[in-house]
């Protein structure tokens, strides 16, 4: 291994932890779905010539891209404001957890809470012990949508710049801008893999809540709310699936112990078909088994918190490209 390419690894692995160290990670995540979207579109220009005429319209293109991305954001967050559903969620799961606590022995009755007051408490000490990421959100969150802002920005900028680098034949930029593309095709391959895994989960879902249980005259309450609940925790690998069957299965106890049954028979079998999805999906993709990004989540999170979590599918494929283009595995 040359002088350059060892450089070009020590500085990733000291960007990584820097990165995860000082809670920076949601404005890298920004950055890289700007790159990636970017230089996948840039990719299909048809330019036949390099030079200004190219770098011209990847500037354009990056624009086009950063601006679509905040005009989403503001879109998502007028959504979530207007539609007022979480508060209502959260006071459902509360009563169905109220009824439940009557049929159960006193002793495990008492540690479930009964009120959305008392399941809002919980949540929160649960989120303070599982990472500083989401421990405040009023100064510590403005100073977070800047960061996004920079990162989207950053990553425009190196959408042109890796254009550049590409070109230039020095060793250490060589291997910098090496491990840039793997690094940003596995956050490509583990986005789109987790995509399709929780849109093939949303979708049954859906039809069990939309079509499965109203045929039998049983109507869940907010179930467009579960159902956007069910896809955007599924796109945490693994452990997402489990925070909206969770809130299901609860929801189902409250209409009657039968519901809640089949709530669970029925999400368990969804899950299932989630390993043979992350087997068959993300395992082809980034040659990774389910087991192996749990085991990455644990210790991550373990080390770095909330952040390691959501990094840890991204890094441990980023991993893996890394050793198998080394042929060590």
């Amino acid at each position: 291994m040359s002088r350059s390419t060892l450089a070009s690894y020590i500085l990733s692995i000291v960007t990584v932890l820097l990165v995860l160290k000082y809670n920076i990670l949601p404005a890298v995540l920004a950055g890289l779905a700007v790159h990636v979207v970017t230089c996948r579109l840039a990719s299909r220009l048809p330019l036949k010539r390099e030079g200004a005429a190219q770098e011209t319209a990847v500037v354009a293109l990056a624009f086009c891209v950063v601006a679509l991305f905040i005009a989403a954001g503001f879109v998502l967050v007028s959504a979530m404001k207007g539609f007022q559903g979480f508060g209502a969620l959260l006071e459902a799961t509360a009563v169905t957890l109220e009824k439940v606590k009557q049929s159960l022995p006193a002793g495990i009755s008492e540690a479930i809470p009964g009120t959305a007051s008392e399941l809002q408490d919980t949540m929160v000490a649960l989120l303070r012990e599982h990472g500083k990421g989401l421990s405040s959100i009023g100064a510590e969150g403005v100073v977070t949508l800047v960061h996004i802002l920079i990162g989207m920005v950053i990553g425009a900028m190196t959408s042109l710049a890796s254009i550049k680098i590409a070109n230039n034949k020095r060793p250490f930029l060589q291997g910098l801008h090496h491990r840039t593309k793997m690094l940003t095709d596995s956050f490509e391959k583990v986005v789109f893999a987790q995509m399709k895994i929780s849109l093939v989960n949303t979708t049954l879902t859906a039809i069990y809540l939309c079509l499965l249980l109203p045929a039998f005259g049983i109507h869940l309450p907010m179930v467009t709310l579960l159902v956007a609940l069910t896809f955007i925790a599924g796109l945490i690998p693994v452990i997402g699936n489990l925070i909206s069957n969770c809130v299901i299965v609860i929801l189902s106890l409250g209409t009657s112990l039968m519901v809640g049954g089949a709530s669970l028979l029925f999400l368990v079998v969804v899950h299932k078909l989630e390993y043979f999805l992350n087997a068959k999906i993300i395992g082809h993709e980034v040659n990774a088994k389910a087991w192996e990004l749990l085991c990455a989540m644990v210790i991550l999170e373990a080390v770095f918190g909330l952040h390691g979590v959501i990094a840890a599918p991204i890094l441990y494929a980023w991993l893996k490209s890394e050793l198998s283009e080394a042929q060590a595995i």
